[in-house]
């Protein structure tokens, strides 16, 4: 099955939930561990990135380590590297709508596509946009940062990725955030969109992923929540805030 059926026929059932792991944070053999446990308390899938930093070496083996513990699907999230997966069930062909510089538009994007044609990789087309703080993301994009309160400027880049086509929208307050993005701002973009909503970056708790869910968010990452101690039950709690 492919995965945007399979993304589909999720989204029939409720609220979609995927578990971002960064190659940089742990070994291999831990992020194996880290996506069997998302998969058996519930994630849908899961989002292999690599932040700055990351070696095709290190990436690659832990593609392999999450592919092996879990049968979910598994997707390349490419952000902030020039490491680059292909073996994994899909490719988020990501264009960070509000950067200033075309090469995070559609620069490098336009490199990768003729391999990804050939290789016939599914990719998934998301428009990118960051919302205050964006956090390293913000920095490695140079992106020119959403106000937190500024509605309508987020509305005007989701429509745009509607209007060219994306499957997605992402808003995004960046790894590590302190706060998810704004409940209203969530809910005024998902009014004016025909496209499923993807929210991510400072997704802690269970009330947090209420709050995003009930305003409007189709799917929900995270990832921090995995990399400290006792994150199976904090995971637990945040899927149960979703799925209930």
């Amino acid at each position: 099955m492919k995965i945007q059926n399979y993304i589909e026929e999720k989204l029939q059932q409720g609220a979609v939930h995927i578990t971002l792991i960064d190659p940089s944070r742990q070994a291999p053999d831990a992020a194996g561990r880290l996506a069997e446990t998302a998969q058996e308390v519930g994630s849908d899938l899961i989002f292999v990135g690599g932040s700055s930093g990351v070696t095709q070496r290190t990436l690659t083996e832990t593609a392999e380590a999450v592919k092996e513990r879990a049968s979910i699907p598994v997707i390349f999230f490419p952000t902030g590297t020039e490491s680059i997966s292909l073996n994994l069930d899909a490719f988020l062909f990501l264009s960070l709508l509000n950067s200033r510089n075309s090469q995070f538009i559609s620069g490098t994007q336009s490199r990768v596509a003729p391999v990804l044609k050939r290789l016939e990789v599914e990719v998934l087309s998301i428009g990118y946009i960051l919302i205050e703080p964006g956090m390293k993301l913000g920095e490695i994009g140079e992106a020119e940062l959403v106000a937190r309160d500024n509605f309508w400027q987020a509305i005007g880049y989701s429509l745009t990725a509607q209007f060219m086509g994306m499957s997605y929208v992402f808003l995004e307050a960046g790894n590590g955030a302190a706060q998810p993005v704004p409940a209203g701002m969530i809910r005024a973009v998902k009014r004016e969109l025909n496209i499923p909503l993807i929210v991510g970056g400072g997704i802690r708790t269970a009330i947090d992923a209420r709050r995003v869910r009930q305003a409007g968010a189709d799917i929900v990452v995270t990832g921090t929540v995995i990399e400290t101690a006792g994150y199976r039950e904090r995971l637990r709690s945040i899927l149960s805030a979703l799925k209930d």
